[in-house]
């Protein structure tokens, strides 16, 4: 099984606990595929999307197209990125294009930090 970065997969997503998303659900792997000894992978869920979420500044909006695969608008959540074992990754649904790609690194970094640097 190759599961690399820009991929989309169905992945199990329960366990969760609290606030955390849930149930099999699409996600985008976000982890350069060189990182890591482990079976691990950084992902980012997708979920429908909702108009509200334009004010949202770690969402991102996904519109369905021939390569990633989905069959309607959807939400990138880069605040619930996680890191996954492979065998929580179900079946590939599609990819994300390099300038999706980076605007979820992009996304993560404002969520890690808003004003881009390390603290104190």
């Amino acid at each position: 099984m190759s599961i690399n970065q820009g991929d989309i997969w169905l992945i199990k997503f329960y366990p969760q606990v609290g606030s955390e998303m849930s149930k099999k659900r699409p996600a985008i792997v976000v982890s350069h595929n060189t990182i890591g000894r482990l079976p691990l992978k950084v992902v980012v869920p997708i979920t429908d999307w909702k108009e509200r979420y334009k004010n949202y500044p770690w969402i991102l909006e996904l519109l369905p197209d021939a390569l990633n695969g989905l069959n309607k608008a959807s939400s990138i959540d880069c605040f619930q990125m996680k890191n996954f074992s492979d065998e929580r990754f179900i079946k590939p649904i599609g990819k994300v294009d390099k300038q999706t790609l980076e605007s979820i690194h992009e996304t993560i970094t404002k969520v890690l930090n808003p004003e881009y640097k390390l603290c104190d």
